[in-house]
């Protein structure tokens, strides 16, 4: 991280905002509503959040939806397991030339610099390597259970302060489900549901208790999507009362997900784990003797 506003990853990757005005987030929008969006930020429940549309100029947001890559495309990673089932690529050289630039941007110190007014965190570093962000599809049947993400860049140690999403859905049906549900820290309940509508950013704090997600499988129909960029920001400290030991996403259960079905995920967690599978093989070799 080199020094204030800095990037995680050491690549050196900044957009156009570096030495100028930025080109493709709606920046005359943010400076207009900073002052009142500042203070709706600190005050949001269950924790601090803003939803800002308009979020990049218009004819960006629509370019970008337009040339998000097909699922079926080779740059996409998927991720399928209990938990989660989603496709995601935080590959630059992977991605098309506007995506690059746009999450160039999102990197950059102006970037940067906003966010800090707006959330009232110091020192905030963009993740060059973008671990765990970058571009996300979500397809018909796809779901993200509800969680609270990891704590610490696994690179550099540093804490995992702010998230950002931009949404990249013309159209959104409402009864394709696919929102962002915020959820209360005891998860008893389901504090805001946010729809995934074209160029809607969301930006909120990261910390042991900010469970989010869309649990439900998503009923698109077939072909169509749900598309995002997901960016991560970093400190090297945090306040000491938001410190916990270093720990991987922690999934949670709704009210509504039987406890059964979280007593087969453990079982199959435990079933093959390497311990085990070992147990399994020495059983297997004593009966051959």
């Amino acid at each position: 991280m080199a020094g204030r506003g800095g990037a995680l990853g050491g690549h050196g990757r900044r957009g156009p905002g570096t030495e100028r005005g930025m080109e493709y987030v709606n920046e005359v929008r943010l400076r207009e509503t900073l002052h009142e969006d500042r203070r709706a930020y600190a005050t949001a429940e269950p924790f601090p959040h803003i939803v800002l549309d308009g979020f990049l100029r218009d004819h960006v947001a629509a370019a970008l939806e337009a040339e998000f890559p097909k699922v079926d495309h080779r740059l996409w990673k998927h991720h399928l397991h209990f938990h989660s089932h989603k496709f995601a690529c935080n590959r630059w050289a992977a991605m098309p030339p506007l995506f690059q630039a746009v999450l160039g941007e999102l990197n950059s110190l102006p970037m940067l610099a906003y966010l800090e007014a707006l959330t009232g965190i110091p020192d905030l570093g963009a993740d060059d390597d973008l671990e765990g962000g970058g571009l996300h599809q979500i397809t018909s049947g796809g779901f993200l259970k509800i969680h609270a993400d990891f704590n610490y860049h696994p690179a550099t140690g540093f804490h995992r302060r702010l998230n950002l999403l931009v949404y990249l859905n013309r159209g959104w049906d409402a009864a394709w489900d696919g929102t962002l549900e915020l959820w209360s820290p005891d998860m008893d309940r389901c504090v805001r549901s946010i729809a995934p509508l074209l160029n809607r950013c969301v930006v909120f704090s990261t910390t042991d208790l900010s469970y989010h997600g869309h649990p439900r499988p998503l009923a698109s129909p077939p072909g169509v999507t749900r598309k995002s960029l997901a960016l991560y920001y970093y400190t090297p400290a945090r306040p000491e009362a938001e410190w916990s030991r270093p720990h991987s996403t922690l999934y949670r259960r709704t009210p509504a997900e039987p406890v059964l079905a979280e007593r087969f995920h453990l079982l199959r967690r435990f079933v093959f784990s390497r311990w085990a599978v070992s147990l399994m093989r020495a059983g297997i070799a004593r009966l051959h003797r």
